[in-house]
């Protein structure tokens, strides 16, 4: 019999967090997560998202043993935004057994519903800041940093609950040798021509990091605004994230552009510290955990550029490829083997036809799904 258990205690929201460790056990594609990492977003009072939304956990057991696991997720924010009545469902897993997904996806259809929902959209792991989507095609490696991974068979237990497709999310993949070096060739004449537009290119300044932070808010609340399903960062939520990523951030893949005091453009690109969390069991650094990820960063030869946007009125000028040249240059002087670009709207034409010139190449999609209540 399947019993489905929201969850309330501390000891529940731990084995909410440690059931996909069992689940994956045998998968060598499987990273864990970070406990302390996943307690912090999945606990009310610790994640800012908490201070204008909710959401619900939920268990599945089989008798005494844990089956699967699901969030029911309410983001004011979200339907404000975007004008919607949408509840979302994230941190979905589960043995392959339609009956228990059912159940779990009943569960968190039903709370959202409370709330006012008339669709519910998922997977999205909190919020679109957060790992977003089911992957649908790339099973056959590891993720890149903070790129959700799932078993195949989901697919077909959210399609066999009447969910449908509402849009797919692409992940490009580029390797050192096959990298079109053309835009960083062609980077000091490109470079040269946006400065006589008063457009200059330069790396984030980690001695400045809270003004730096400040701006970099500023341009991505802008030039992010029109992607689906974007929710403006609160200054609680961006300066949360800023903190994290500060800890792993290299300025040389930290690039700005701006136009005297103004920032116009931004792309990030960090380490894909998966190489490292993929040897940390169940996602420990205590007790050597720690000393895992502090002395494996230096080996680290793959980058994840998960941020890139600039002003709408600063497009087709040329700022796109400078951006992307700037951190393929510095990539490549670093040694850094492959990068993965990601993640981009399947209908982000200008944006996928600009990563596509560099000869990336498409290698994983993730999908979200929707059911109207």
């Amino acid at each position: 019999m399947i019993t489905i258990i929201p969850v309330e205690s501390k000891k529940q929201r731990k084995a909410f967090i440690d059931f996909p460790h069992d689940l994956y056990a045998e998968d060598p594609n499987y990273v864990p997560e970070l406990f302390l990492a996943q307690e912090d977003l999945l606990t009310p009072g610790k994640h800012p998202f908490y201070l204008h939304s909710s959401a619900q956990l939920f268990l599945a057991y089989s008798d005494a043993k844990i089956v699967g696991r699901i969030a029911a997720i309410w983001n004011v924010n979200n339907n404000s935004f975007n004008h919607v009545q949408e509840g979302h469902f994230g941190f979905f897993d589960c043995i392959n057994d339609q009956e228990v997904a059912d159940k779990l996806f009943e569960a968190a259809e039903n709370w959202v519903k409370q709330k006012g929902a008339t669709t519910v959209v998922g997977p999205i792991n909190l919020t679109t800041n957060d790992t977003v989507g089911l992957l649908v095609e790339g099973f056959d490696r590891p993720p890149m940093a903070m790129m959700p991974y799932n078993k195949a068979y989901y697919i077909d237990l959210i399609l066999n609950y009447s969910f449908s497709q509402k849009v797919d999310l692409r992940a490009y993949q580029i390797s050192s040798d096959d990298a079109n070096k053309r835009s960083v060739l062609l980077l000091d004449k490109l470079e040269e021509r946006l400065g006589r537009s008063g457009i200059r290119l330069r790396q984030i300044n980690l001695k400045d990091f809270k003004n730096e932070v400040a701006k970099i808010k500023t341009i991505y609340n802008k030039a992010w605004d029109k992607n689906l399903a974007f929710v403006p960062m609160t200054d609680e939520e961006f300066n949360y994230v800023a903190k994290d990523l500060k800890q792993i951030v290299n300025p040389k893949y930290a690039i700005i552009a701006e136009k005297g005091d103004e920032i116009v453009g931004f792309a990030l690109g960090v380490p894909n510290i998966n190489e490292i969390l993929i040897k940390i069991k169940r996602g420990r650094l205590l007790p050597f955990g720690i000393f895992k990820l502090l002395f494996g960063l230096k080996k680290v030869k793959s980058l994840r550029v998960m941020m890139l946007g600039v002003l709408e009125n600063y497009r087709k000028m040329g700022i796109e490829a400078c951006l992307y040249g700037r951190i393929i240059k510095n990539g490549t002087i670093d040694n850094v083997q492959e990068a993965e670009c990601s993640w981009m709207l399947e209908h982000n034409y200008l944006m996928n036809h600009a990563i596509e010139q560099i000869n990336a190449k498409l290698y994983k999609r993730y999908r979200l799904y929707e059911k109207t209540l």
